[in-house]
């Protein structure tokens, strides 16, 4: 089985020294090429495979050389095309919810980060970086996310002494980040994490304050109908299912918040969800529907959940990606052919508020945002206000 994978493989060549690039520009957060091994952090690789719903034989997949495993990963993350012809090639199938590598929970151990395997002329991030971080306690995305684009910022000027670097330098680096393709949202977060190096942990207040960013790119936010929502929930295959995505429109919720949501935080009295450790390390109160309530009363009787609301088929947290394959996958079976996602129900229930009439200081509230700028955003895509204006074909 081995060597007629291997040699299926030989199709494919012209993808492995394109993907292995891709691998590289990602920074992964443990490879090591000696060894063969490729492993892709969640921050870097989710956006790619969250929607592609790919399982696996796992006995299959064993039979196959890591490397190889490692660069058919990758190019079904990178290429659409090659997960294709992969797949019909090889007969193989992969199972994204069970790579340790992609599990939004993990506990940030920093001891990890010291201990990794890397190339012997790699430039590891220096360890008060790691130890303001550890600190300042950090939540483990952005810990993950500023490790990985400041260890590729020190590796670009791998011969130089990174605290004699100027803001010249610098700007060389974000120019070759802008060359090579980057999209504005990574080169914010390297110029975020360079910027936490001079400025957190070696205390030079500003330093590089004059650093250009690229512009912020607007774009709006999927929303639903309420007739769409509704459809959704009437095609969930079960109660437990009809909770989550029940839960998820009718508080708001974040994907994370309402994994670590458990039974105390329903307080049915005052008809209330507290929101515990949500982004940021905020606690807050969301709305309770009284008819999730009700939903969640039989759900509770059936299931029986220990810690958390919501349980996996051996107790822990329910598993991240299975909620994304709920809510997209009973959107699809209700005929909603649009991109829905998790966060596409929290987007409509802040709009449908707002186009309800609840004021934007409220709805900010229930959100969790900081800033009132960031729920603004719902302004553009509520239709209340079109809703009084005739279009000039129809007068």
């Amino acid at each position: 089985m081995r060597n007629l994978l291997k040699y299926k493989y030989r199709k494919y060549r012209k993808y492995r020294k394109k993907v292995i690039e891709e691998a590289k520009e990602f920074q992964p957060w443990d490879y090591n090429f000696n060894l063969g091994l490729l492993k892709v952090s969640l921050e870097q690789t989710r956006d790619y495979i969250r929607d592609k719903g790919i399982e696996v034989d796992e006995d299959r997949l064993s039979k196959v050389e890591k490397m190889d495993r490692a660069i058919y990963l990758l190019g079904a993350i990178l290429k659409d095309e090659f997960v294709e012809l992969a797949e019909k090639e090889l007969d193989i199938k992969y199972d994204y919810n069970n790579l340790e590598a992609k599990k939004l929970d993990e506990e940030f151990n920093v001891q990890w980060y010291r201990k990794r395997k890397l190339p012997q002329d790699y430039k590891k991030c220096p360890e008060t970086y790691l130890l303001k971080l550890e600190l300042k306690k950090y939540a483990n995305n952005t810990v993950k996310t500023y490790v990985s684009c400041f260890e590729k910022f020190t590796n670009y000027y791998r011969e130089d002494d990174i605290d004699n670097l100027n803001e010249n330098d610098i700007r060389l680096y974000i120019q070759n980040l802008i060359q090579n393709n980057h999209s504005n949202s990574y080169i914010n977060q390297a110029i975020n994490s360079i910027k936490f190096y001079y400025e957190v942990v070696l205390g030079m207040p500003n330093r590089f304050y004059s650093i250009e960013r690229p512009r912020k790119e607007r774009k709006l936010p999927i929303v639903l109908s309420k007739d769409d929502i509704l459809k959704i929930i009437k095609n969930t295959n079960n109660l437990k299912h009809k909770c989550i995505v029940g839960l998820l429109y009718s508080a708001g919720l974040r994907r994370s918040e309402l994994l670590n949501l458990k039974p105390q935080d329903i307080e049915s009295k005052r008809m209330v969800i507290k929101v515990k450790g949500a982004k940021g390390n905020k606690d807050r109160y969301t709305l309770l529907s009284k008819s999730i309530l009700n939903d969640l009363r039989l759900y509770f009787k059936d299931y029986r959940p220990k810690e958390y609301l919501f349980e996996g088929a051996n107790g822990g947290k329910y598993n991240a990606n299975s909620v994304y394959k709920i809510v997209s996958n009973t959107a699809l079976k209700a005929g909603i052919h649009l991109k829905v996602s998790p966060h596409v129900l929290r987007h409509s229930f802040a709009t449908h508020l707002l186009e309800s009439g609840t004021d934007l200081r409220y709805i900010q509230i229930l959100l969790g945002h900081n800033s009132s700028k960031t729920t603004e955003i719902y302004t553009h895509v509520a239709t209340n206000n079109f809703n009084s204006i005739k279009n000039p074909l129809d007068l």
